[in-house]
């Protein structure tokens, strides 16, 4: 089936047989389905609906329920992820000095809109609802580190800052 990923090992596993690994690890556990989705996603990146599928065969649950998890919860993702995530906090402080059109130029800047990731995969764009760094409005973070008082003219510098880390 395809896809390998690389394991703690240093050898390379089928995905499935990764998966297999961790749902036995967690196998008659109550409410063990999140972290094992989260233990999935950490190693592949995201959840694809092949592996949704095999989870649910696996655990002799719908389909129906994996998804439902997934698509509900923001921690899941069903696309791969760029190797830098950017979060544009829309909390009312960010937003009302300026956070639209910061996004809106992200936008711009990468080619792409929130949610989705450049076709290089460098970058994914995500809107949040705060980050908790209100006296800094409006920020966004790369990959964890915070972005305070930006202004649009700033944006094409951030991006080229985590280009030139490639």
């Amino acid at each position: 089936m395809g896809c390998a990923c690389q394991c703690g090992s240093g050898q390379k596993e089928d995905k499935f047989e990764f998966i297999d690994r961790v749902i036995e690890r967690y196998k008659g556990q109550e409410g063990s389905m999140i972290p094992i989705l989260h233990s999935i996603q950490q190693k592949l990146g995201y959840l694809p609906e092949d592996v949704q599928a095999y989870i649910a065969e696996k655990m002799e649950v719908p389909l129906s329920e994996i998804y439902g998890i997934v698509s509900f919860y923001t921690l899941f993702s069903t696309q791969p992820k760029g190797k830098h995530k950017i979060s544009v906090c829309m909390g009312t402080a960010c937003y009302v000095r300026g956070a639209g059109l910061i996004l809106d130029e992200l936008e711009k800047e990468l080619g792409i809109r929130v949610g989705e990731t450049t076709k290089d995969g460098s970058f994914t764009l995500e809107a949040c609802r705060c980050l908790g760094a209100c006296g800094l409005a409006p920020v966004l973070t790369v990959d964890g580190r915070v972005h305070g008082r930006l202004t649009v003219d700033e944006v094409d510098q951030v991006i080229a800052e985590y280009k030139d880390k490639e």
